[in-house]
């Protein structure tokens, strides 16, 4: 319909043919669809054939083949877009059809072809990859049975038929692939594979070998899961994949969906302060505390206040009484250290970046129930409280122990007051406490050559008495806890790991004592001059914050037969929530609320490097708002890719395809769509639904989601259930395009009828998204809302108990004016962001990348400045001076001096290129070389 087209159709520019170069690998199976394309539609083309190994889009890290070069010096590197391309420069545009296909092809049908793949290839599962490939094959036998015509869209071969021929090759071409007899597949299957070009394109890419041929591409390229990893119920994937709706689901399933909204729940107001209730799951949500003395990055956010929040807003849709506080850590050492650098008292900085945090909590849309701070009277009171019993019950150790002492400051030296050489590695620049070079954990009286940070001068050594936390004499104890608390509650895997490491080794004592100014003063008479560790104090800062919050406090830090705690953090966080804390709270014998849930995330990086305030690179908190993406995109995408199991990396590549594939083409799609449809063709009504057996089949598959979707997320597994959201989106638009409603309402009453009742199922799933994406994006969840005019019961009636899909926009209800939701990440865009983000790469990295041949430029060329990266990397060019004078002074070795004057001349000829320059003086005459 013209409706359709002109939401998916984009112009394509017209180039003239030669112009363009392909790049392809043997053994991708991405190749085959764009050979076929490119025989089919006679476009005239250079290919080269590359290695996998081999980087041909500069900006991408790893080679995604096929990639088109395009006239203009752009790239193409999804496949289906290069297909999509080639058809449209020829002449042969795209319909609302194709690129129905195309987004199916990519979305749902893909991911299961991979997995598919990885089972046969290199697992030897073929009935397992069967049934991975079994719903996606029998939707696609439903749609071709319904035909009349010999291809996907037409009497003609068309994209779409090209790109889901070739995505299916690999297996179907497989004789002892049984996936049933799926007639319609099987020959429309044949008639495209029976063209010359199709044949052509398999034969150069596989060669005549089938899976054999993809093994390569395959261990480069790890599968994903056309469904959750793994099921709360503990299915096998194959289980998990293979899931049938049975007849009793589906008919139970339609006959509570129209039960509608009759005994729904009423909607709760939170009233503060929030307080325990007898009779209801009572919820103590602390997030671990950020740090004050820098801005926080995307990774900071995903690792504890966004996890926390998404768990948060999910359990007061839930009905849960549940408290959600946190705020900044502010003693320490490296406060003093910020206060120096800026010039300003500490508690200055404290005040500075405790409201930097809360502007940016607030704008991704964080619900604390309060935001507080450890600098506070509360916190003073509370830790010496907890201090005095733990002294007077016997779990402390006096001890005396050598320390750093700066005479010219008249200080002992904290660990990230003193640097020097590594014992090590011999890395100059080692911190007291660990080194970044090689990692390992230092004493700082171990450190050669120390000095001090704040004045330069080398420190003595000198002995400080000190208090200890026993923790051997609570050992039992807490292993008593713990094997309670892990039992029964729900720590993740890397938190248990770490804390049995801890255990496993034998418990020492630890410090709690600092020679510092800045904390929080220690009691006793003998040790007045000294402060509380950050690491003794800084979590007893969630009940100091929560007392801030109500003088009723007690009533959640010492009730553990009433209170669930969850404690959310990065995996760096773990020994001291789930050994030290908890130490410091038992040997206090004052029934203090243990941590019965421990949720710990790996760690998030950038691109292919980490975060880095100084070098720029990074998108830190205070600039995600200034990127002009909704801070609901990138609540999404951070928690698409949240590193639960494992590390990941943030990509902009990456989160330009999720944007445009998962929000714009799938989510975005199909709720417009949905409403839309309501608008034009049923004046803003919701229509009658008369359901049969299709419209039945979706609702108990959206319900089997919403069950997932709560099963996961009860179990804090926030990443799988943001899958199963996504899933549901892509059972409406199949539905809807299986349906096709735009073509039925043109037609007789039954027709008609018809299309009213697949828009009514379909306005109703999509107000069932808005409720399960508002934990997710709170923001485009209540846009939904608004634009739906949905009832505001409709959220907490769908996600009680174990989660009820119901009609809750009946006939006859009246929706709001409709709008998309979300808007396409051009690659321009993208690419002006990355590289505003990128920053200097570290003079390491600028030293071990050797200039290329082109990069030497003659004095008659006219090299373009670039002001912006001229100020950076004179700012690096004098911190490179700086270090380099400093290691002179040091007399370090002849070598390490050598590999810094290399970086600083590599950082130099970056200058002078940025600056427009020359970088290397042509030679003089005369002058011998």
């Amino acid at each position: 319909s013209d409706f359709l087209g002109s939401l998916f159709i984009q112009e394509r520019p017209k180039v003239t043919e030669g112009q363009m170069k392909l790049y392809i690998a043997d053994g991708t199976p991405q190749c085959v669809k764009v050979l076929a394309a490119l025989e089919l539609t006679g476009v005239k083309c250079e290919i080269e054939a590359v290695s996998h190994e081999e980087r041909v889009v500069p900006h991408l890290s790893l080679l995604e083949s096929p990639v088109l070069l395009l006239p203009d010096g752009q790239h193409l590197f999804s496949p289906n877009s290069i297909c999509q391309y080639l058809f449209d420069i020829s002449g042969q545009k795209a319909t609302d059809a194709t690129n129905e296909w195309l987004e199916w092809e990519a979305t749902s049908l893909q991911p299961a072809v991979l997995q598919s793949l990885h089972m046969v290839a290199l697992q030897g599962k073929r009935v397992e990859a069967a049934a991975v490939m079994k719903e996606p094959l029998k939707w696609l036998e439903q749609s071709l049975s319904k035909k009349n015509s010999s291809f996907l869209t037409a009497e003609a071969v068309s994209v779409a038929d090209v790109v889901l021929w070739a995505a299916l090759y690999p297996l179907l071409s497989d004789s002892s692939f049984d996936v049933g007899e799926l007639r319609s597949v099987r020959g429309w299957f044949e008639r495209v594979g029976d063209l010359a070009a199709c044949q052509a394109a398999a034969n150069r890419v596989l060669h005549g070998k089938g899976v054999e041929a993809l093994k390569t591409f395959l261990q480069k390229h790890p599968a994903t899961q056309t469904q959750r990893r793994d099921s709360p119920t503990n299915a096998t994937e194959a289980e998990v994949a293979e899931h049938v709706i049975t007849v009793e689901e589906i008919e139970e399933a339609a006959q509570i969906w129209s039960e509608g909204l009759k005994s729904s729940p009423a909607v709760t107001e939170r009233k503060h302060p929030v307080l325990p209730q007898e009779g209801k799951r009572n919820v103590l949500l602390p997030s671990a505390l950020p740090y004050v003395n820098n801005v926080p990055h995307l990774g900071n956010l995903i690792g504890c206040v966004l996890s926390a929040d998404v768990f948060a807003r999910y359990g007061r849709l839930r009905g849960w009484n549940l408290l959600y506080i946190c705020g900044t850590d502010e003693y320490g050492t490296a406060t003093e250290n910020k206060a120096r650098e800026e010039g300003l008292t500490p508690q200055e900085i404290c005040d500075k970046y405790h409201a930097i945090h809360a502007d940016i909590y607030q704008w991704f849309q964080i619900d604390f129930d309060f935001f507080g701070r450890t600098t506070t009277k509360q916190q003073t009171e509370i830790a010496q409280d907890i201090f005095w019993r733990l002294h007077e019950r016997g779990f402390l150790l006096e001890d005396t122990v050598e320390q750093l002492r700066c005479e010219s400051c008249q200080r002992f030296l904290a660990d990230r007051f003193v640097e020097g050489e590594c014992p090590h590695c011999r890395y100059p620049e080692a911190r007291g406490d660990q080194c970044d070079k090689c990692g390992r954990l230092i004493n700082a009286v171990e450190l050669r050559n120390p000095q001090c940070k704040v004045c330069k001068e080398t420190p003595v050594i000198c002995s400080s008495k000190h208090l200890f936390l026993n923790l051997p004499k609570l050992e039992d104890e807490l292993e008593q806890w713990l094997d309670k608390s892990t039992s029964s509650g729900d720590w993740t895997l890397n938190a248990r790991h770490i804390t049995r490491s801890w255990i496993r080794d034998g418990l020492k004592p630890r410090c709690i004592t600092r020679d510092l100014q800045w904390g929080t003063p220690v009691p006793h008479e003998d040790y007045k001059e000294k402060v509380f560790y950050v690491w003794f104090d800084a979590p007893i800062g969630y009940l100091s914050i929560t007392a801030n919050y109500t003088d009723q406090w007690e009533k959640w830090w010492k009730n553990p037969q009433q209170v669930e705690l969850y404690n959310f953090m990065a995996k760096d966080n773990v020994p001291f929530h789930s050994v030290v804390f908890p130490c410091s709270l038992l040997g206090a014998q004052d029934n203090y609320t243990l941590v019965n849930h421990l949720i710990a995330t790996e760690y998030l990086n950038y691109e292919d490097t980490k975060f880095s305030k100084s070098r720029g690179v990074g998108v830190f908190g205070d600039m995600a708002k200034d990127t002009g993406i909704p801070s609901d995109v990138w609540r999404f995408y951070l928690l698409y890719l949240r590193p639960e199991g494992q590390d990941s990396a943030f990509s902009w590549s990456d989160m330009a395809l999720k944007n445009n594939s998962e929000l714009l083409n799938n989510l975005g799609n199909f709720i417009n769509r949905a409403g839309m449809f309501v608008s034009k063709f049923f004046d803003g009504c919701v229509p009658e639904m008369l359901l049969n057996e299709d419209d039945k089949r979706l609702i108990a598959q959206v319900r089997w989601e919403l069950k997932q979707y709560i099963q996961l997320l009860d179990k804090v597994r926030i990443r799988d259930a943001l899958k199963c959201i996504l899933n549901i989106s892509r059972h409406g638009n199949q539905y809807m395009q299986l349906n096709e409603p735009w073509k039925k309402i043109k037609g007789g009453d039954g027709d008609r009828r018809r299309a009213g009742t697949v828009t009514g199922v379909s306005v109703n799933v999509a107000c069932l998204l808005s409720a399960v994406l508002e934990p997710y994006m709170p923001s485009v969840s209540h846009t939904i809302r608004q634009q739906l005019q949905a009832p505001h019961t409709c959220v907490s009636a769908m996600l009680q108990n174990t989660g009820t899909f119901i009609c809750t926009l009946p006939a006859g209800h009246r929706i709001g004016a409709v709008s998309p939701l979300f808007q396409k990440l051009e690659n321009e865009q993208i690419e002006v962001l990355r590289k505003r983000f990128g920053g200097q790469q570290a003079p390491s990295s600028a030293a071990e990348t050797k200039p290329s041949a082109g990069a030497v430029h003659d004095a008659s060329v006219n090299v373009n400045a670039d002001p912006e990266r001229a100020k950076q990397l004179t700012a690096l060019v004098a911190e490179q001076g700086n270090k380099l004078r400093g290691l002179k002074a040091q007399k370090a070795d002849k070598s390490v001096i050598d590999d810094e004057v290399e970086k600083l001349l590599q950082l130099k000829k970056q200058l002078s290129l940025a600056e427009g320059k020359n970088p290397e003086p042509a030679a003089q005459k005369g002058k011998k070389k």
